[in-house]
């Protein structure tokens, strides 16, 4: 294998997130970088990259040709679900197994909760058709497949206007016969009908969440794959040839034909790029306990990142709406960088409900309309209407002042949709959704950190995302957080996150073995084919770099619901392995539960593997002395709604900060990407890396005091 090659010296690499509102744009050439936002463009994504793309090059004085690598990433997916935008999606299962969409597991994620409001399914039951035929849990034909009943299932299909179709019938994962048969006679019947198989898009066993992911791709894949397709086109038509990838769901970067074919892999695929920038910036920081919170214009999101790393998960559910509560969204059973997302972000539309609260989200304004603000059409109220009729956004210098926002439309929205309802002004409006969608966000964050078994007020906050420095103080304060850190490219965090990811990709198989009765050339055999298969492309991609490949073991003891990944050595597996594993095994369950059941038998339940890139390490900074600079500011008006009063307050301008220089709160910092408001409870300093780092004035104060 040839030595690592530094791609950040190499060569011009280009990013860009396409979200629901804003598409961002990095592009970098050594430690240089240039950053713009252009407006996302629902109808045909690709045209507003294409956009960011013109835009940034002519800022940078380059050409798409001089590209080398293009790393892409996406909230198309998840706000496709989140909103209920995808296509419309049947499902085929086995007879008898109809409604395991909504049976699920059958738990309750509130177990004292009479009115108990389970998600909707991706796939109403009109939809969703059985199929004679079974396989047994060892991979046995038990029944042959009913062709002639699928012939009649193929013309329902056509009726109903399905255009994909999610197939996930029993023990798939043990023998694929009966759903690619499925696939073949589809694929004559139904021309253009996108197929998903759950032998090949989750072939794990757990029933319910295998098909429920099997939906999911389903659900996004004709919106993907269209999507990818023109952008393949268009980027080939402008001379671009260098190397085109997608970071997916567990911050790793894919092929696009992978994508394409499996983009239930990129549900969080624009969150883990701001993950990845955040364990970055927490590793330059030696900020070891981090809550990365990103929020866009869609959506927001936190996620851990504990010892500079980003906690991952094989599971991850998708549109939690029941107080964030685990059980309360759609499972996903795909390697992911593990977090809560909710529908909150600057687009997120505002409205009072049944019980006269005021609610944000999920329904988002979108790019088009937008927000009221925007003056595209929209009239109901979006959090970035809030923001603006409470000052904390400069109507002129918007977007670095490519757009111009209307307050006067913001006021009359608020105060139509919701401050009449409830008898308050705009103002006071605007501050009633500020609140609610901050305390929404600090929800999140409490019942992330507890399902983990951390305290939220322990954890620095690291901010992404064009809307989270404006709300991340006032997060931070719900949260009882000592400190927040808003990075240079904060506004763009997730595109530059996608060029620090490293190249690869993981595969989980299941394969049946109890430990006492362990194959070892079977389980070499099977997880070097895994191997072969991702490393088929991944060694391309890496350019040259060196590949890692780790291979792990889900085990449980006999009977129990739950695994355990056990990571297994670099090599042919053989029989003197049994004993490190059961080791291995048994460490980790005292660690997690105290004890360990001595002699129990173990089996294990699935294999993975992975393949990547050796990940980047940056650099530690140094600590900067006080700059002892007197600041120049603006002053800006705003809207205290505790004092339910305009106030003044110092406005900065982020580029003519250097590092040492301090302030204090109330403050507002702007920059072209992004606002950071900073409430009264924090003083600022710039760190040597560029950074806002705010620190609690009370913990400061006691910290003296002691």
């Amino acid at each position: 294998m040839s030595a690592p090659i530094d791609m950040s010296k190499t060569s011009l690499r280009l990013s860009a997130d396409v979200g629901g509102t804003f598409t961002d744009v990095v592009l970098e050439e050594g430690p240089q970088r240039w950053t713009t936002k252009v407006l996302t463009t629902p109808a045909a994504p690709e045209e507003g990259v294409l956009n960011g793309i013109a835009k940034i090059m002519g800022i940078a004085d380059r050409s798409l040709p001089q590209v080398d690598v293009f790393v892409h990433g996406t909230t198309l997916a998840t706000n496709a679900i989140i909103e209920r935008r995808g296509a419309l999606t049947a499902l085929i299962g086995t007879d008898g197994f109809r409604d395991i969409l909504e049976i699920g597991t059958e738990s309750r994620y509130d177990q004292y909760e009479l009115a108990l409001v389970r998600p909707a399914p991706l796939v109403d039951r009109p939809l969703r058709h059985t199929l004679r035929g079974r396989m047994d849990a060892r991979g046995n034909e038990l029944a042959p497949l009913d062709e002639a009943q699928l012939a009649g299932i193929a013309q329902a299909l056509t009726a109903q206007g399905v255009t994909s179709v999610a197939v996930a019938l029993m023990h798939s994962y043990m023998n694929p016969a009966h759903e690619k048969r499925v696939r073949e006679i589809l694929t004559d019947t139904n021309p253009g009908l996108y197929v998903s198989l759950s032998c090949e898009v989750c072939p794990e066993i757990r029933e319910y969440e295998r098909t429920s992911t099997t939906v999911a791709n389903a659900y996004v894949k004709p919106l993907m794959d269209g999507y990818l397709g023109r952008m393949e086109t268009r980027l080939q038509e402008l001379g671009f040839a260098g190397i085109l990838s997608l970071i997916t769901s567990g911050g790793g970067l894919t092929s696009v034909a992978t994508a394409r074919e499996f983009p239930v892999r990129l549900v969080e695929s624009g969150p883990a790029g701001g993950a990845v920038f955040a364990a970055q910036i927490a590793a330059r920081l030696g900020e070891s306990q981090v809550i990365a919170f990103d929020m866009g214009g869609t959506t927001a999101k936190v996620s851990l990142i504990e010892g500079y790393a980003s906690e991952t998960s094989r599971v991850f559910e998708v549109d939690r709406a029941a107080r964030f509560l685990k059980g309360s969204g759609l499972p996903l059973r795909i390697p992911v960088i593990e977090m809560v997302e909710i529908g909150a972000g600057g687009g997120s539309l505002a409205r009072i409900d049944a019980l006269k609260r005021v609610t944000v989200g999920p329904e988002s304004a979108s790019s088009v309309p937008g927000p009221a603000c925007y003056g595209g059409g929209g009239t109901h109220p979006a959090v970035t209407d809030a923001d603006v009729t409470l000052g904390l956004i400069d109507p002129q210098g918007f977007a670095g002042g490519s757009m111009r926002l209307r307050d006067d439309l913001s006021k009359a929205a608020l105060s139509e949709h919701v401050g009449n309802a409830i008898g308050l002004s705009s103002e006071m409006a605007a501050y009633a959704v500020y609140e609610m969608v901050c305390e929404n966000m600090a929800s999140a964050a409490r019942a992330h950190t507890v399902e983990t078994g951390m305290v939220a007020s322990d954890h620095t906050i690291i901010a992404t995302g064009g809307a989270a420095p404006l709300h991340v103080a006032r997060v931070a304060e719900k949260i009882g957080a000592p400190r927040v850190i808003v990075p240079a490219n904060a506004g763009v965090g997730s595109a530059v996150g996608f060029l620090a990811a490293p190249v690869s990709y993981e595969i989980v198989r299941s394969q049946y073995m109890r430990l006492d009765a362990f194959d070892a050339p079977a389980a070499t055999a099977m997880l070097n084919e895994v191997a072969a298969e991702i490393r088929a492309w991944v060694e391309p991609a890496a350019h040259g770099q060196q590949v890692l490949e780790t291979s792990t073991a889900y085990m449980r003891y006999v009977g129990q619901g739950h695994e355990i990944p056990v990571i297994l050595p670099n090599r042919d597996l053989t029989e003197a392995d049994i004993a490190t594993m059961r080791a291995a095994y048994e460490a980790t369950y005292e660690e997690m539960f105290n004890r360990s059941i001595p002699a129990a038998a173990i089996e294990i339940m699935a294999w993975s593997v992975a393949c990547s890139t050796p990940p980047v390490h940056p650099e530690a900074i140094e600590a900067v002395e006080d700059s002892g600079r007197d600041l120049d500011f603006e002053t800006a008006t705003i809207f205290d709604g505790r004092a339910e009063a305009f106030i003044e307050v110092p406005r900065y301008h982020r580029e003519a900060l250097i590092p040492g220089d301090r302030l204090s709160g109330p403050a507002i910092i702007v920059e072209n990407e992004t606002t950071t408001f900073v409430t009264a409870s924090f003083d600022v300093h710039v760190d040597a890396a560029g950074s806002i780092v705010m620190d609690r004035k009370d913990l400061a104060e006691q910290e003296l005091a002691a």
